[in-house]
């Protein structure tokens, strides 16, 4: 008979699976956008270096989650998992609610914002199964 809730193992490993599930749709969603959009590329260029970074830590705190997800401590873990995808899940949010983007974006962006709520939501629901005595 299969257990009806996840080992802690089970939590870690789904909670990093799920990291790497919206990195790829961070990367592909990214990817579309520069293909379509010649005039991504020319705002990309005018972006300042403190921008430019600003992305680059964001993106970095879900490469990041892939790994911390696996090995920090029961309560480490959830609260970093519920910062980051909170972080995660109110930048996607907000770039879709600025200017009218285009429907593949809206697509990407839903899938992403469904998956750091899920993180979010996983991470919070996440008890410490009791010591054994």
């Amino acid at each position: 008979m299969m257990p009806t809730t996840a080992t802690p193992a089970d939590r870690r490993m789904i909670l990093s699976t799920l990291w790497i599930f919206a990195l790829f749709n961070y990367l592909y969603a990214d990817f579309v956008t520069l293909m379509v959009s010649p005039a991504t590329t020319q705002m990309a260029a005018r972006m300042s270096e403190i921008a430019v970074l600003g992305l680059a830590i964001l993106m970095e705190t879900a490469v990041l989650m892939v790994v911390l997800a696996r090995v920090l401590p029961h309560r480490q873990n959830r609260w970093c998992n519920i910062a980051a995808g909170i972080l995660h899940t109110v930048f996607v949010a907000s770039t879709i609610v600025r200017g009218v983007p285009p429907l593949y974006y809206i697509f990407f962006a839903a899938i992403e914002i469904t998956c750091t709520g899920f993180i979010v939501w996983y991470a919070w629901s996440w008890r410490q199964a009791p010591l054994a005595a």
